[in-house]
């Protein structure tokens, strides 16, 4: 459950930052999607080619942009925070040459491959504009897959290379195609089979001259058109489009030889990842190396046979618990059928009430009849399709779309490959499979990329990028990377008193003879048992108990006995009413005993439950009681470092502090208060399209300990990254910390998460100015810095000699590297903040946008790396900077309340989620409460909670 000290939540569904745009340029992924990325076979009839009004390509003339002839890397440096055209704010440049701080220096290499061009070509861009002809049934217009779409283009260049030479162009599946040579525009009609046809039209947009890209490189060009980094990203995407399975942003084998069969239905598929950066040292490609859980392509049946080990039977129907499972995990993935000759697409969006057997449905067209004529399923499918239904007693799939009925026997349907399988629902032997794989040692990873990039068809091979003079060199970029001293921190001694404290060697810290700063009484508590019903894995409770108050007084936190011990079981967690019920009796029970509201809540699970959800939902946005819950296997075992780490988050959402920095920040040591803010938004998966998107914004609340946090969480339209008010959001957490202080932060350091390159403007010209304006008119003028933090990147630091690092061959925490492999003209860097035990160590790419405190980057690396060792839950420092790590926790528990509103109210919920949509982004924020039932009020915390870590 909590104890983990970061979960996958995809939760960002979250994605973390959106999973269809590209991690650097932010441009649409230039892949099919779902495994349609190959060039595909359509019908074999011969399409007929007509060309209609076509003229000769016109130039195309791009705007020029103003070039600072005389500015090089390091003198286009400027201190100030920003570069500013009239009212626009742009991202500030490098303050100076690098860091220089260092208590030793690492010999590196990264896996950014260099990447050769002709600077003299011009790249021309075509919009491509496909349309179906002929007239939609029922109103509806025809939607094209990116798959289609491309069939339909290799029809087209396949039957004309004379006109449309195929290794000369590459294509994103939807409106642009790239191109080495000029293309004929115009409007033209393929017609693939008898039923259709389709008309496109190509028209030349812009020529894309790679002159400025090299001005950029060598710094003599302050910008450069996105267009240019886009096409060349496709044209390096192109070969594998062409011949691996496309998911997201990798690439995978259609090949399942290399593959790891996890079990229950799921293999871990082997591929890579890649994307073109510009770079200090030029243009280079990075590329990583991928495992991704996939759900193996077979038939419906046996995929629910292995993953829910449920044996299907003709005679046999349905248990409702084995009915609600096979919905849960077959909703939202796609499915072919085998009984049509067509390999048509569908996505599952439930089962049919009704079994095979009894279903019935009018045929408004039936052969031999007037009219529209009642019929069977099972008839409808014996007479037209020579199929008889082996299990009647099942449901079947519903695969309606548009309002129109579909529904199709489970026999008959298929699962598509290349599906994503979440890892976080992974079974615990399959989980265990996976990450023994996927955590691959840094020399092992080092050696499997440099195969990938050598391969024949990888993402170097084939003769696309050949024809656009594009070459990629096989060794990897050689780097130096500095280590910074870690902080000295502030614990407390056996006898609670202060002490001095210097991490050793990986930086991490054990509590053996130690106590917390601060620590809490605990003196109303409770323990809700939900194990009590399960005789094979039933909470001890007495030794939990007087176990966890021992370690508790051990750390400097005095805790009194439980009031009470209520007995429970774990179905009640998924029925809401009950739960409140339950709950508001606790917290009354606990007033009764004449001791007050219950200060926590310790919830004993027999396993991870989907109604964690509803408890927390409950407990912190309407009763106000706060939680901690533990698993009862971990409980009864009762470690002494699993206590601890209970201990740690017990105290730290009572208000207590567990640890310190000895020292100040650096540039932070005068007397000004300093707030830290945290701000992440939250996406929901990639199937779903509608439900609303979570904003969440932490902030600090004390100072200079800078380690508790007040946390604020909002709903807002689908997939929108830009968060709506956030300026009166930091405004609200600004007034809290000046109730709490008695004054306001005359400083404020903005630590903003899960967004790429192309959303700088976004973060600059929207939210900080959207900031300002809220602070300017409550009269309240801070100084303020804006930092993005990117953990979703491909680039890995792999020391170059082994005998230099840890034996887990990992860099040093603290290891930074802020030249050749940054950006050429931002204010960025890399840093690994954490002590990679498994696996290849991640750093975060960190890049300042805007800084009114003239931060050098030695100052900035030093302050992000301490503030690492102040995250709550754990003795080590974090791989994330502790503001964005809490923004990711509390959006993903805004993720959780909206799934527990979903599912205590289906009906509203599902309206209100698709509602939440109907605004547009430009309505204002009242606009879409008044449409959605999903408005503020169901994610407004309660107040006895707003200013507690509950989320830690």
């Amino acid at each position: 459950m909590e104890n983990h000290a970061r979960g996958n939540n995809n939760p960002r569904g979250r994605g973390r930052g959106n999973a269809n745009q590209n991690q650097f340029w932010g441009q649409r992924t230039m892949g099919g999607g779902g495994g349609g990325g190959g060039r595909g076979r359509g019908p074999r009839q011969t399409p007929r080619y007509v060309q209609v009004e076509p003229h000769q390509p016109q130039p195309v003339i791009d705007p020029v942009t103003e070039e600072l002839q005389s500015m090089t890397l390091s003198q286009a440096t400027v201190p100030k925070s920003s570069l500013a055209t009239s009212s626009k704010i742009l991202p500030m440049k490098r303050p100076d040459n690098g860091g220089k701080s260092a208590t030793r220096h690492l010999r590196l290499l990264v896996n950014h491959f260099s990447v050769e061009f002709d600077p003299q070509l011009t790249i021309f861009q075509y919009d491509v504009d496909i349309k179906r002809e002929g007239q939609p049934k029922n109103g509806r217009n025809f939607l094209m897959s990116k798959s289609e779409m491309r069939i339909i283009r290799d029809k087209l260049f396949s039957d004309y290379p004379r006109e449309f030479p195929l290794s000369m162009t590459a294509y994103d599946g939807e409106r642009n195609i790239f191109s080495a040579v000029e293309l004929p525009s115009g409007k033209f009609k393929v017609e693939v089979s008898r039923a259709r046809s389709y008309g496109i039209t190509i028209k030349l947009v812009k020529k894309l001259e790679l002159h400025k890209l090299e001005a950029y490189l060598k710094g003599s060009l302050l910008s450069i058109p996105r267009e240019i980094l886009q096409g060349m990203d496709l044209v390096m995407k192109e070969n594998a489009i062409r011949h691996f399975m496309s998911i997201g942003q990798g690439f995978y084998s259609r090949e399942c030889k290399n593959d790891v069969d996890l079990g229950s239905g799921i293999i871990a598929s082997r591929g890579f990842q890649h994307s073109l950066k510009p770079t200090y040292q030029g243009l280079v490609l990075c590329v990583d190396y991928l495992l991704l859980p996939v759900r193996k392509p077979v038939p419906v049946l046996n995929f629910l046979e292995e993953n829910l080990k449920i044996k299907f039977a003709a005679g046999r129907s349905l248990e409702h618990r084995d009915r609600r499972n096979i919905e849960e995990a077959l909703k939202g993935l796609k499915v072919t059928v085998t009984h049509r000759r067509t390999k048509q697409l569908y996505r599952v969006e439930g089962l049919t009430r009704q079994i095979s057997r009894d279903i019935r449905f009018t045929l408004e067209e039936a052969e031999g009849s007037s009219g529209p004529k009642e019929v069977r399923l099972v008839d409808f499918f014996r007479d037209k399709y020579k199929k008889d239904i082996v299990y009647k007693l099942l449901p079947c799939l519903d695969i309606s779309k548009n309002k129109k009925m579909n529904y199709v026997p489970m026999e008959f349907c298929v699962l598509l490959e290349g599906q994503r399988y979440p890892k976080e629902n992974l079974p615990r032997d399959a989980a265990q499979t996976y990450k023994r794989e996927s955590l691959a040692k840094p020399q092992k990873r080092m050696q499997v990329i440099c195969n990938i990039v050598k391969e024949k068809n990888g993402p170097c091979g084939g003769e696309i990028a050949e024809n656009f003079q594009l070459s990629v060199k096989t060794e990897m970029t050689e780097v130096v990377g500095r280590v910074i001293r870690p902080p000295d921190l502030k614990l407390g001694d056996p006898n609670g008193k202060p002490s001095r404290f210097t991490p050793r060697d990986d930086c991490q810290w054990n509590l053996i003879n130690r106590s917390v700063l601060d620590g809490k009484q605990i003196e109303r508590w409770a323990i809700l048992n939900c194990t009590s019903c399960d005789y094979n894995n039933k909470l001890n409770a007495d030794r939990f108990i007087q176990q966890l108050m021992g370690r508790c007084y051990r750390l400097g936190i005095h805790m009194s006995r439980p009031l009470f011990c209520e007995p429970s079981n774990m179905n009640v967690l998924s029925d809401t009413i009950a739960l409140r019920d339950l709950l508001k009796h606790l917290n009354q029970r606990a007033d009764q005993a004449g001791k007050g509201r219950l200060q926590i809540l310790i919830c004993v699970m027999s396993r991870r439950d989907p109604g964690y959800k509803n408890l927390k939902k409950i407990c912190e946005t309407e009763i106000g009681i706060m939680t901690q819950c533990c698993l009862v296997s971990h409980a009864n075992i009762g470690k002494d470092i699993y206590l601890a780490n209970l201990a740690l988050k017990i105290n730290a959402k009572l208000g207590g502090s567990n640890m310190e920095l000895f020292d100040r920040l650096p540039r932070l040591e005068d007397d000004c208060h300093v707030m830290f803010i945290g701000a992440d938004v939250n996406h929901p998966g990639a199937w779903n399209t509608s439900s609303p998107s979570i904003a969440a914004v932490v902030a600090t609340i004390n100072w200079p300990a800078a380690n508790r946090y007040a946390a604020r969480i909002r709903p807002q339209y689908h997939r929108k990254e830009e968060i709506q008010n956030f300026g009166e959001i930091c405004l609200e957490l600004v007034n809290m910390y000046s109730r709490l202080n008695k004054v306001r932060p005359e400083k404020i350091v903005v630590f903003r998460d899960g967004v790429g390159d192309n959303q700088f403007d976004m973060v600059l010209n929207e939210e900080l100015t959207g900031m300002k304006n809220a602070f300017k008119s409550d009269g309240y003028f801070p100084t303020i810095t804006v930092v993005v933090a990117q953990k979703r990147h491909q680039t890995r630091l792999f020391p170059e000699n082994v005998r230099e690092v840890p034996p887990n061959g990992n860099v040093f925490p603290g290891t930074v590297v802020d030249t050749k492999i940054v950006n050429p003209h931002d204010y960025d860097f890399y840093i690994c903040t954490h002590f990679g035990s498994l696996g290849t160590s991640r750093p975060t790419h960190y890049t300042v946008l805007y800084d009114d405190h003239g931060f050098t980057s030695d100052e900035m690396q030093r302050l992000i790396y301490n503030l690492c060792y102040t995250f709550a839950r754990c003795t080590k420092p974090v791989s994330l900077v502790p503001p964005v790590y809490y923004a990711d926790l509390v959006a993903y528990r805004g993720r959780l309340y909206h799934d527990s509103l979903l599912e205590s109210s289906p009906m509203s919920a599902v309206s209100s989620s698709s509602s939440s949509t109907s605004p547009s982004p430009s309505s204002s924020s009242s606009s879409f409460s008044s449409t959605s039932v999903f408005d503020s009020k169901y994610f407004k915390l309660h107040p006895d909670l707003e200013n507690l870590m509950f989320f830690s």
